[in-house]
């Protein structure tokens, strides 16, 4: 890294070549399909074993099949992400969340306030149950799950809903905490 560029979080970032394999091959993977290497990647790789346990129910939340498509559990992270001003988050889930909804403009709409967004009425119900697990937890009652139901969301996807919220909750606290810079790459993509 140059003197003039910014680091891309405050603690020590490995050389990819001296991480343990598993780690160092899902990295490679990811930068071959992405063209560059999230920071994501390389700053929680500083703790492979935290790593490996972030992926893991990363992908188990972000991969799995259900209900909800790949954009709307993208919409979820960005809302919230947005609300626990994550700027990696915002920032590298926004192009995620561009490409998954083929819209160059929703992720924009969602981070600054999703209830004005050109979304449906059904997500919009979906990202007020997230936003409440995000930041009222303790709030959160029967009515909350009736109005989901309303909107033909069952069960299981209002636990996917709140895991999401609540496990980007924690991973925007520590993005924060670790000054996680979004890489450049990503302001540009799905535009």
């Amino acid at each position: 890294m140059s003197k003039n560029q910014p680091a891309i979080g405050r603690f020590p970032v490995p050389d990819i070549a001296t991480l343990p394999d598993d780690i160092r091959a899902r990295i490679l993977a990811v930068q071959e399909k992405a063209g560059f290497v999230p920071n994501v990647f390389l700053v929680l790789a500083h703790r492979p074993d935290e790593f490996r346990a972030f992926f893991a129910y990363h992908d188990a939340l972000m991969e799995r099949p259900g209900n909800l498509t790949k954009a709307e559990r993208e919409m979820i992270v960005v809302a919230t992400s947005s609300l626990n001003q994550c700027q990696y988050c915002v920032i590298a889930h926004g192009a995620i969340l561009r490409i998954r909804a083929k819209n160059p403009l929703i992720a924009d709409q969602v981070a600054v306030n999703y209830r004005k967004a050109d979304i449906t009425p059904r997500q919009k119900a979906m990202l007020d149950f997230a936003v409440k697990v995000s930041q009222q937890a303790h709030a959160v009652g029967e009515s909350d799950f009736e109005t989901l139901k309303e909107h033909g969301f069952t069960e299981e996807d209002a636990w996917d809903i709140a895991a999401i919220s609540a496990f980007f909750g924690m991973s925007n606290r520590l993005a924060n905490v670790t000054n996680m810079r979004p890489n450049d790459e990503f302001y540009t993509m799905g535009r």
